[in-house]
């Protein structure tokens, strides 16, 4: 695949949840906004900002303070930049009725507190970061 050229690659759930860690540190989203299970393998290309995270099954997560549960596929790639994902793949917000993509994510810049999740057509939420960090 031509966006994964040049790309940095870790193998393993322990070394590719280390590598998006770092990548999440990095551009200055929270840590716990991808709670991963069995990952088999991140990559991520400097020039580009495009990332991947390959993971061995579907992982469906329901943050403590967010109450609905959050759907992450077995592949899950996106654009990653300085507070914000963009092109987001592999990602579905659980609504009563239905399930939207999730397609950009960005922390607002200048701080508020605030993330922001938009889907297509439009459709977005702003929630406050603290229900994303570690350990949600």
């Amino acid at each position: 695949m031509a966006e994964k050229e040049g790309a940095i690659v870790k193998k393993g759930h322990e070394e590719g949840f280390k590598m998006i860690i770092s990548l999440l540190e990095e551009f200055e989203l929270p840590l716990g906004l991808f709670p991963l299970a069995d990952v088999i393998e991140v990559g991520f290309v400097k020039n580009t900002g495009y990332m991947w995270i390959q993971q061995a099954k579907k992982v469906e997560h329901k943050f403590k303070m967010l109450r609905k549960p959050v759907s992450y596929d077995t592949e899950i790639s996106g654009y990653i930049d300085k507070k914000r994902i963009n092109k987001l793949k592999g990602v579905k917000a659980k609504e009563p009725i239905v399930s939207p993509p999730v397609n950009e994510i960005i922390v607002d810049d200048p701080p508020t507190g605030n993330i922001q999740f938009k889907g297509f057509a439009g459709i977005s939420k702003t929630l406050p970061l603290e229900y994303f960090a570690a350990g949600q």
